[in-house]
Parts: structure tokens; C-alpha cells; sequence
């Protein structure tokens, strides 16, 4: 079937391409013949006026005269003069002269007799190569014409202006490389929902047999890199079916009425080739609330989702076709495309877990060489909701850094370094900062680790920084020491009491604060207004959600929330939002009071070393000197630091 195509594409009509070409040369030739009867003579005669043909004749001067014409257009007079008059007015000497007469009547002709000339007078009939010359300008306009249409055509493919009707989907034919589920990992529950998909595009009579219908369509759900393409890939590869791929942004163009057209086309083409699968990726480009527009714009959108709509209960029960859609915005979606007979099915592909993390990066690093020190498991564990495009760039860039540093191997070093640029930003060398402000941005981090290593629920700290890295002049990277799902609201405490502890940290040593802790106290802020507003976390208001959120669905973000609360309950919550925060302010300070010595030891030790693990803070903590690890040997300590640090934890509450 994919062969057919491309026959089909690589072949040419002979019979339209003969008829352009002799065109072409036929017009080549004659304007080649007659340029060289033009230039290749001899003879090159001189125009002459009438007044000086009329003084050649009189002085019996002329030898010879050829005339050729009708009365009509007139005479073109050409002919050779004698010997001893060949000279102009202006005194050069010429032997050929033309001109151009009216008529040639008896007179004239008895004048010629008279003056002994040799004379030829025939009536001129135009050849071909006349013609040929004549309308050679239109010839090449209208060739040229023909030349662009054919180009606005596309050469009678699918690019053309006049194919905009037709639809871009590409093609992935059965018989080229394919993806399979090998290739996919870290969403089993969806491969396990496609699978069914699979075994029916291979046997759908032993579906039919027993009265079953396979879903019209599935929808792919989950956030931005989780693999949702990738996985319908695998299972054109495995059905070993045609896969038609188009974007939802390319239904729509500026014309009206392409889109529906677009997805005629689309649907036809996927029937001709049946069994075959459809995959619309970025549906919410094309699917989105019907009815949603602002400012009384066309609605050549919704046109293409009917049509879109209409197709999907065209399908017959032999047509064999699936559609399959991704998206990572399914609450916009128009409710009629969810409904039973279209997407039967909504298949959730979510950020990957421990286990799946890792299977991903074991299927990344196939192909590359590593070393005998790296642990995909521990990797896997310190790269919590990173999604599997996430996890691809971190195994390229930890290449990346392997041959920059002409290893032959990729180490755990450079994983280490990959994911430090992956997840905190890239290392900004060029920016020089004064000792003043490093001191004031080390005292700022050594407050979040040290708060976080006395906190009961805080996640345990990775690594301390003062190197700016993307817009942060420096970070304090936290791990869980388990997969979290639900947080608490004593783990949210924890986290509001680590966001306040840099800013207090400054406000204890310099007796000052700095802009540096505004984002921390953005999240912080964020965060209490969410405990209070959305989770019920707070007391004194109880278990209720504020503020319902008024949302664009063509515009696909929040746009306004709406007050559904009175005064008092606004004062509340504004009160309660404080009182979150304070209480964390509160809470950081007594940490950093009680152990301002082990503040002043972190603070010493960044401003040495610049970045410190996890694991040395802690030997700094307990008074110990601490010497800088290989990376490796830090990664392997850490599964042993997060138990040290639950412990320590019990101990002090």
C-alpha cells in the first residue's frame, strides 16, 4: 500500500510533460534561426531616409533594388549601390541600404527601367518563423503564466495553493522503522488500555464474532512530555497499520471552510487505507468549548469540530479505523467529543514513577557508553516529577558534558551535573558578585538548609549553592525521601517554615533584608492562601473553598475569580493568610536562634567551597571537617543520609 503511494508521487505523466517541452524548444529554435539571419549575414545594410534614396536615384547611383511588400503596409526597400557612390551625407562609405517606400506604382518602376536598375518587386507573404517572432512576447507570457500556476499547484501535490483543501497529514507506512511498546516505559497502565486497541486493528473478527465494539477513539491525557506521542507511535507499530499524524493547528487556515474540508480528506484517506489509525495531536487546538469566542470572530473552529464530530459517527463497523488524540488541556475540551461512540475512552498518562523513571532511563542509555559508578536507580530517585522528555535531555546533556570532557564513558558525574542543570538552571560564570553580596546570599541558603535539616516534615536537603544558576542567585535543592502524592498540612508548614528561613536568616546576622527572598515569599504566600482558600486547612474558617474561578475556555487560562464570600469571611481569610506566614517566620527564627553556630559554620563553608551536599552539611552540623566527595560517592551516601535524617528528626521533636 505505501508502495502504491510513492509510485504514485515519483511517477510523471509523459504526455503532459512532451506537450510543455515541445513548446519550449519549438519557440528556442525559432528564436535561434532568426537571430541568426539577423546577425550571421554579411550584408549589413543602412537605414537611408527617403530623401536620400530619391538623391541615389537621381544620380543613377543605385545597382540594385529588391522590394518586398503590399500597397497596404507599404514596401521594404533594400539594395546595393555602385561603387562610386557609396558614401552618406555624413561621408561614410556603405554598399547595402534599406528604406521604406509607401507604393510602387508604374512610375516608379519605369523610373528604375530608366536608370538601369536591377529590380525585384514581389509581394511579401509572413512564414512560420514571421509569425513565430511576432507573438514570441506572448508566447513567453502566456508560458510563464503556466509556468506559476503550475508552481501554485504544487506540481499537482499536496503543497499547492489550490490543494489547501487537502489534508497535511503525514503518513507513517507500516513497512518503514517503527515504534513499538519496547520503546515506551513508565505508563503501563496506558499500554495496557492500548494494547486492547492493538489486538483489534490485528483480529477484529474475533471481536465482531462475539458482538464486541472496539472504541471509536482514545484520548491520551497527561502533561507536556510524558510520551502520549510516543505512545501512539507504538501501537501503529505494533498493529502494523498506516498511521496518519496531523497537529489540531493545522486544520485551520485563513480560508473558510478548509478545516472541515481538511478533516474530509483526513477521514477519507484513512478509510481508502483501512485498517489504519488517525492521530490528532494538540486536540485542544481544534476541540476546544464550542460557543467560547470573544469579540464575535468566525467560528471556522467550531466548523472543523463538527465536522470532526460528524466523521467520528460516520464510521461504519467495517471501517477499521481508530482515532487517537493527545492533549494536555482536557478541561477545555467540548463535552460532545468525551460523550460514548467517540472518545470511549480517556487514557491518563501521568509524570512517571520511581520504577518508571528508571525503566526510561534505561531505554535512553541503550546506545550510551557508561561507566561502572552509575546508578540509574539512584538517578532515578533524584529526578522526582520529571517527565520522560525530561529524562531523555537529562541523559543527553550528561553525554554532553562526558565528551566535553573527552571521556569515553559518561559517569555519574556528569549525571550529576546534567540534572543540577536540568532541574536548578545553568551555571552563570560570567556573573561576578561582590564578597558582600555573596556573604548576605551564603547566610540566605544556609537559613533554608538549616531550617529544613530541623524541620519534622521537611524533605531533606540535596545541595547547597551559592553559584547563581538560571535567575537564582542561589538554591537549597530539597529531595523527598518517597514518592509524594498528597501532601499534608504539617509537610506544608514545614515547606512555608523552609521558604522563610533565608529571609530570616539575613534579618538575624544583618539585622537587614534583601529582594533576594521575594519569590520565597511569593510560593510562601501562594501556598497559605491555598491551605486557607482551596484545602480547608485553616481552623478558624473551617473546611470551605473561596473564590470560584471564572474561566476563558477560548482563551484556556483563569481570567478572574469570582467573590462569593462576604466581607467579614474576606478578612478572615486575609487574617488567616498572615497568620500562616508569620507563624512560619516565627517558627524559622527559633530554629536559626537555637543553632545560629551551625548557620555560621554552613554560611563559612559556602563562601569556601560555593556548593556543599546534603551529607556535608550534616558533618558540619555534628562539628566535623568535612572533605569534598567524588560525586559518586556522594550519590551512593545518599540513601543513607535520608534514614540519618529521619532519624535525627524524631530525636529533636
Amino acid at each position: 500500500m505505501a508502495k502504491k503511494k510513492d509510485n504514485k508521487k515519483n511517477n510523471f505523466n509523459p504526455v503532459k510533460n512532451i506537450g510543455g517541452n515541445i513548446i519550449i524548444w519549438v519557440l528556442i529554435v525559432g528564436m535561434a534561426i532568426t537571430a541568426l539571419q539577423i546577425f550571421s549575414s554579411d550584408k549589413n545594410p543602412a537605414d537611408i531616409t527617403t530623401a536620400e534614396y530619391m538623391r541615389y536615384l537621381d544620380n543613377g547611383q543605385i545597382k540594385s533594388i529588391k522590394a518586398e511588400g503590399d500597397n497596404s503596409h507599404g514596401f521594404a526597400i533594400s539594395g546595393e549601390l555602385k561603387a562610386q557612390g557609396r558614401s552618406d551625407n555624413s561621408g561614410e562609405s556603405i554598399v547595402y541600404f534599406k528604406t521604406h517606400l509607401p507604393e510602387i506604382t508604374e512610375d516608379i518602376t519605369a523610373k528604375w527601367k530608366e536608370k538601369n536598375i536591377d529590380f525585384n518587386a514581389e509581394r511579401y507573404t509572413q512564414g512560420f518563423f514571421d509569425y513565430l517572432i511576432q507573438f514570441s512576447p506572448w508566447l513567453l507570457i502566456i508560458l510563464f503564466w503556466l509556468f506559476i500556476m503550475r508552481k501554485m499547484q504544487g506540481g499537482g501535490g499536496q503543497s499547492g495553493i489550490f490543494s489547501f483543501a487537502k489534508s497535511k497529514a503525514k503518513l507513517i507506512a507500516p513497512d518503514k522503522p517503527t515504534t513499538t511498546f519496547n520503546d515506551v516505559a513508565g505508563c503501563d497502565e496506558a499500554k495496557v488500555e492500548l494494547q486492547e486497541i492493538v489486538d483489534f486493528l490485528k483480529k477484529p473478527l474475533k471481536y465482531r464474532k462475539i458482538g464486541a465494539k472496539i472504541p471509536r477513539g482514545a484520548l491520551l491525557l497527561g502533561p507536556p512530555g510524558t510520551g502520549k506521542t510516543l505512545l501512539a507511535k507504538a501501537v501503529s507499530g505494533e498493529a502494523g497499520v498506516p498511521f496518519f499524524s496531523i497537529s489540531g493547528a493545522e486544520f485551520v487556515e485563513m480560508f473558510v471552510g478548509v478545516g472541515a474540508s481538511r478533516v474530509r480528506d483526513l477521514f477519507s484517506q484513512a478509510k481508502r487505507n483501512s485498517p489504519s489509525i488517525i492521530f490528532i495531536d494538540e486536540m485542544d487546538a481544534v476541540g476546544r468549548h464550542r460557543g467560547a469566542g470573544l469579540g464575535g470572530g468566525h467560528d471556522e473552529r467550531e466548523q472543523t469540530l463538527n465536522q470532526i464530530l460528524v466523521e467520528m459517527d460516520g464510521f461504519e463497523t467495517d471501517d477499521n479505523v481508530i482515532l487517537i488524540a493527545a492533549t494536555n488541556r482536557p478541561d477545555v475540551l467540548d463535552k460532545a467529543l468525551l460523550r460514548p461512540g467517540r472518545f470511549d475512552r480517556q487514557i491518563v498518562v501521568d509524570v512517571p514513577s520511581l520504577d518508571g523513571r528508571e525503566a526510561i532511563l534505561k531505554i535512553h542509555t541503550k546506545k550510551i557508553p557508561l561507566n561502572k559508578d552509575v546508578d540509574l536507580k539512584i538517578i532515578a530517585k533524584s529526578t522526582p516529577g520529571l517527565a520522560g522528555a525530561d529524562l531523555e535531555n537529562l541523559v543527553n546533556e550528561s553525554a554532553l558534558f562526558a565528551a566535553r570532557r573527552n571521556k569515553k564513558n559518561v559517569s555519574m558525574s556528569d549525571f550529576e551535573d546534567a540534572k543540577d542543570k536540568v532541574t536548578m538552571g545553568v551555571e552563570r560564570k560570567s556573573m561576578i558578585l561582590t564578597p558582600s553580596d555573596k556573604k548576605i546570599i551564603s547566610y540566605h541558603e544556609a537559613g533554608h538548609a538549616l531550617v529544613a535539616y530541623y524541620a519534622k516534615y521537611a524533605d531533606p536537603v540535596h545541595k547547597i549553592t551559592i553559584i547563581p544558576r538560571g535567575r537564582a542567585l542561589g538554591l537549597t535543592a530539597q529531595l523527598p525521601e518517597d514518592e509524594k502524592f498528597n501532601y499534608s498540612k504539617s509537610y506544608l508548614l514545614a515547606k512555608l517554615d523552609v521558604l522563610m528561613g533565608g529571609r530570616c536568616a539575613e534579618k538575624l546576622i544583618f539585622k537587614d533584608t534583601s529582594t533576594g527572598a521575594g519569590n520565597d515569599i511569593a510560593v510562601a504566600t501562594d501556598i497559605a492562601r491555598k491551605m486557607v482558600t482551596e484545602w480547608g486547612m485553616c481552623d478558624k474558617i473551617g473546611p470551605l473553598t473561596f473564590g470560584k474561578k471564572s474561566e476563558e475556555i477560548f482563551l484556556g487560562r483563569e481570567i478572574s475569580h469570582s467573590r462569593d464570600y462576604s466581607d467579614q469571611i474576606s478578612t478572615a481569610i486575609d487574617e488567616n493568610i498572615t497568620l500562616f506566614v508569620k507563624s512560619a517566620e516565627k517558627r524559622a527564627d527559633d530554629i536559626l536562634l537555637k543553632y545560629i553556630d551551625n548557620l555560621h559554620d554552613i554560611a563559612k563553608a559556602l563562601l569556601e567551597f560555593e556548593t556543599i551536599s546534603g551529607s556535608e552539611m550534616e558533618k558540619i552540623i555534628k562539628g566535623e571537617k568535612i572533605v569534598k566527595l567524588d560525586l559518586s560517592d556522594e550519590n551512593k551516601s545518599s540513601g543513607r543520609r535520608s534514614s540519618k535524617n529521619k532519624a535525627r528528626k524524631n530525636n529533636n521533636q
